[in-house]
């Protein structure tokens, strides 16, 4: 075991010294008279200072993950990747190569130090370029203080090597999957550090707020989810500390992290319990200092609660059926508190998601089926039907999820304009039906899959 990890060391300490090698090239200093040239030396030798202080803080984050991840060590000849390639997932891995042959560069967004395009690879496939961002505030500022935009560059570029590394070693379903990377300093400057990842659509809680309440606790799950993995990861328990949704993007409308730089294993070193608090801009706790001088559970909790107040506050109790109002209800207060742990929250949501999936929320007795007609192996053509609900599937139309027949005809029975609805063979991941509903006679079309309900005759008078 002492032998593996003194190969793990060593092996992180090969990959800083040849990434050094590799992208640090600071400007020599020209000809100048002696003020100047000693304020020019001055700027290089503090950006060369914060260089090797990026350098202890990469190596000490590689130790601390090789040490924990299993890994076995980095195979020699791998072109100066952090991490083989034979290790970066089923998918294949996407190399220096493969971005040279990326058509189509398209602005997706930028940060303070990173800069996302999306881009195609040569089999049509659409991905995420991740890279330095030249005109970001990290790099600019640098510049400003040392006058070296080289060596700024590459001192910006540990953020993204970090979490390259992250994103190898870290495999969840809510984790965006890394296809490969690029570390060439013969590439253009702007990509020679360079992340290929899946690519999402960013999260636009503004239009989240308009889709149904099923949509949104899918997000919210799919988020607990995510930080119960997190919490229990095999690095340990990590905090996303850069913690908002546009650090998140929907793929496959799944909710999955994007940026995780700035996640962090370390956990608030304390003598005693009033070392141990945890602060946010509305409230404070306080947590208990352990025996081995950490603040118990910090991570998780700083996770748990910056989940509570950017995505469950917003997307879970709005618009909610009314029988889980209670449930939802508990969770946001034992959330909001830090009275629940993530094990506890998780639970909690499954427990909504068992009763949401039984049917709870409908009435059993067939109260309003009897008031429609049904006609099987059709379908209506609703096109150019003005029926609205809100929040609807379609924001064009009136589309919902119901468990059964009976919840359709409740919903069409207590809506005045609602005379028909149909329901195919379509579900939600819950397994839910989906139904449409209209106001107008339309033309029926054939299909197999479909049924129509149509009020009688006598109910369209009332």
């Amino acid at each position: 075991m002492m032998k593996g990890v003194v190969i793990l060391c060593g092996a992180a300490v090969t990959v800083l010294l040849a990434l050094y090698l590799r992208f640090s090239c600071f400007s020599e200093p020209l000809s100048l008279n002696d003020r100047q040239g000693s304020a020019v030396r001055a700027q290089a030798a503090g950006l060369e200072r914060e260089m090797v202080e990026r350098h202890g803080h990469m190596l000490m984050f590689l130790t601390s993950l090789l040490g924990g991840s299993g890994a076995d060590g980095i195979a020699p000849g791998s072109g100066g990747r952090l991490v083989p390639l034979e290790v970066m997932g089923q998918a294949g891995a996407l190399d220096c190569e493969e971005l040279t042959y990326v058509t189509g560069l398209q602005y997706v967004g930028s940060g303070f130090t990173k800069l996302v395009q999306r881009g195609t690879l040569r089999n049509g496939k659409e991905i995420a370029l991740k890279s330095v961002h030249n005109q970001g505030n990290d790099v600019t500022r640098c510049v400003r203080r040392y006058g070296d935009p080289t060596g700024c560059r590459t001192l910006a570029t540990y953020k993204l090597h970090k979490e390259v590394t992250l994103l190898r070693t870290l495999r969840h379903p809510g984790i965006i999957t890394l296809h490969g990377h690029c570390y060439e300093n013969s590439m253009a400057p702007d990509f020679r550090v360079t992340a290929m990842l899946e690519l999402g659509s960013p999260l636009e809680m503004i239009q989240l707020l308009q889709t149904p309440w099923e949509k949104r606790f899918k997000i919210c799950l799919e988020l607990v989810n995510l930080l119960h993995y997190l919490a229990n990861s095999p690095m340990g328990s990590i905090s996303l500390l850069d913690f908002q949704p546009r650090q998140f993007v929907l793929v496959d409308e799944s909710l999955k992290v994007t940026d995780i730089d700035d996640a962090t294993m370390e956990e608030i070193e304390c003598k005693t319990d009033k070392d141990c608090t945890l602060d946010f801009p509305s409230r404070t706790f306080a947590l208990k200092c352990s025996s081995t001088g950490r603040c118990t559970g910090v991570n998780e909790k700083r996770n748990l609660f910056n989940a509570y107040r950017f995505f469950f506050t917003y997307l879970l109790p709005h618009a909610a059926p009314p029988a889980l109002q209670p449930l939802l209800l508990d969770i946001m207060n034992a959330t909001g508190d830090l009275r629940y742990g993530i094990n506890e929250t998780l639970e909690a949501f499954q427990n909504v998601l068992k009763l949401y999936k039984s049917g709870i929320t409908y009435r059993r007795r067939l109260l309003y089926l009897k008031d429609y007609m049904l006609i099987e192996g059709y379908k209506l053509n609703e096109t150019s039907d003005d029926y609205r609900c809100w929040p609807s599937y379609n924001h064009r139309g009136c589309v919902l999820s119901v468990h059964n027949s009976e919840e359709a005809a409740e919903f069409c029975s207590k809506n005045t304009n609602c005379h028909h609805f149909v329901i195919g063979h379509q579900r939600t991941w819950t397994g839910r039906l989906i139904a449409t509903f209209t106001s107008s006679v339309h033309k029926l079309i054939p299909d197999v899959n479909s049924r129509v309900y149509m009020k009688r005759p006598s109910d369209l008078k009332k």
